[in-house]
């Protein structure tokens, strides 16, 4: 997947206003609608000048484009292609959900990739609608909130910082923070979303605000990872360890615990303990996956020690592959 730079698309620069970014677009739409154009390219250039509108019309679509950075620092993956990097969305809250211009069919997989098939994701409740008396219901919003693992595992209230992309009196796309309290459920999912009732846009006429719906994500955590509810960890171990058995201390994000290594233990034993994974009604497990660890430097006892055992054991681990 190719990563398409938008404002290059369109022919302006990144700190072009509204008014310049419709012009550009206009005069390409005229110049390469199928209806009008005899050059080959024509279709394709009219639905990448109709997609990169979409985005940069929109302060928040563009907002969220531009926190990827320009093309150069956008993420690539094995092979080449672009990648949106994790969590590039979070904390940019964004209004319901929807396209507001070109058919859903007609934009690319870069498009999707970063926005979905719906433009963004679409809110979980109710958009604005009129009601008696000529008052508007405030419109819902979005936003993707990154957590830490300890977060999720221990719940209680944190404040979380929103960032709401405006436009100023110069058409130009500018970032407002606001902070909002949430109260973060023990054992909350990934894509899981919490409800903050009347924290959306205000209503109109007298009527009552939208809602916002915070989306969870969690930020990569340095030892553990999830599988459902489950936390998997790699623990590493000492070779006299896994040979003889051991018990050693074992993290978990309730604090360390003692795990014990049965004698004769291989790097890839998974090890479980149970109810030690993320709280919820039936808890998740800890599941350790052992892995043998050499010393870093070998002093002249332990070498001595590692010399003799190769000498006096006739243990042979390739004696099935013939070896």
């Amino acid at each position: 997947m190719e990563y398409k730079d938008y404002y290059k698309i369109l022919g302006v620069d990144r700190d072009a206003d509204d008014a310049t970014i419709k012009r550009a677009y206009r005069k390409l739409a005229r110049k390469y609608h199928p209806d009008v154009s005899n050059e080959d390219d024509a279709a394709e250039k009219f639905r990448e000048a109709n997609e990169a509108y979409e985005v940069l019309k929109d302060p928040e679509k563009r907002a969220a484009y531009d926190q990827l950075g320009r093309g150069g620092s956008a993420r690539q993956d094995s092979g080449g292609g672009f990648q949106p990097p994790p969590g590039w969305d979070s904390n940019f809250e964004f209004r319901g959900g929807g396209y507001t211009g070109a058919d859903a069919g007609d934009f690319s997989d870069f498009f999707e990739s970063l926005f979905g098939r719906g433009g963004f994701r679409a809110a979980g409740g109710r958009g604005p609608g009129a009601s008696a008396g000529g008052s508007m219901r405030g419109q819902d919003q979005t936003a993707r909130i990154a957590l830490d693992l300890e977060d999720a595992f221990q719940g209680g209230q944190k404040m979380i910082s929103l960032r709401v992309p405006e436009t100023d009196e110069h058409g130009r796309v500018v970032n407002r923070e606001r902070t909002v309290r949430v109260n973060i459920p023990k054992g909350v999912r990934a894509g899981q979303q919490l409800r903050l009732t009347g924290q959306g846009m205000p209503g109109l006429g007298g009527g009552e605000a939208g809602d916002l719906y915070l989306e969870i994500e969690f930020r990569p955590h340095p030892l553990f990872r999830l599988d459902d509810r489950n936390l998997m960890l790699e623990l590493p171990v000492a070779p006299w360890e896994a040979a003889l058995g051991a018990t050693v201390k074992t993290p978990t994000p309730a604090g360390p615990v003692d795990l014990k290594i049965p004698a004769r233990s291989n790097s890839g034993r998974r090890l479980r303990l149970k109810g030690r994974g993320m709280p919820g009604k039936t808890p998740g497990d800890l599941i350790a996956t052992l892995k043998i660890v050499l010393p870093e430097h070998l002093d002249d006892e332990t070498r001595a020690l590692y010399e003799r055992l190769a000498r006096e054991s006739n243990f042979n681990p390739r004696k099935k592959l013939g070896g």
